[in-house]
């Protein structure tokens, strides 16, 4: 049932997405050099890697210095880049990792191998299911960048204390989710997004 409402939201979402990517694809054109898609390597379902794509939001390369971003003083981020970071449009590429079926629209951000090796065999457990474009950790951390920027050590401040309870939440999530609930999950996401 899971596939069916995530293929059906996502054909039914493609009319209205496709004219905003192409306007968004512009304007990241316009204003840095590189391609308009960022290409990562991300685990999925089972362990395996999968790529995961979005709108590039940095600088060509910048991804070389480091993986996490921090909030406004990142200087690898491009001005375009922080607007479609904050309205969570550069998400909006996964539309077709859930159509190509290696994303639900709903479930645990998909991390990266690095992270993912910190993992304990208790939080390896989100890796039962699909990784989500949203998840209920993502509301709750909406704001995630502006506290990593407050922190010393952001790596560390998301090893051991954002990453943690974010897979606490996911993990409670994933024991009950349904399909009602994957629809409230997108519901608040988009209510979090512009509040």
């Amino acid at each position: 049932m899971k596939r069916i409402v995530d293929l059906t939201l996502s054909l039914l979402a493609l009319p209205l997405v496709i004219p905003v990517m192409c306007i968004v694809s512009l304007m990241i054109l316009l204003t840095s050099r590189g391609g308009v898609f960022f290409r990562q390597k991300r685990v999925g379902r089972f362990n395996k890697d999968f790529t995961i794509l979005k709108f590039r939001t940095m600088y060509k390369g910048s991804d070389r210095q480091g993986l996490l971003t921090i909030g406004g003083r990142d200087r690898r981020v491009t001005p375009v880049g922080y607007w479609l970071r904050r309205y969570k449009l550069d998400e909006l590429p996964q539309v077709f990792n859930v159509i190509g079926g290696t994303m639900s629209l709903v479930g645990p951000r998909p991390e990266v191998r690095m992270y993912v090796e910190h993992y304990t065999p208790l939080q390896r457990q989100v890796l039962d299911v699909k990784p989500g474009v949203t998840d209920p950790a993502s509301i709750e951390y909406i704001n995630e960048n502006e506290l990593l920027e407050a922190s010393v050590d952001p790596v560390r401040t998301y090893l051991e204390v954002v990453m943690p309870r974010k897979l606490s939440i996911n993990l409670l999530y994933i024991q009950s989710a349904t399909w009602r609930s994957d629809l409230l999950v997108i519901f608040r996401t988009v209510m979090a997004i512009f509040n």
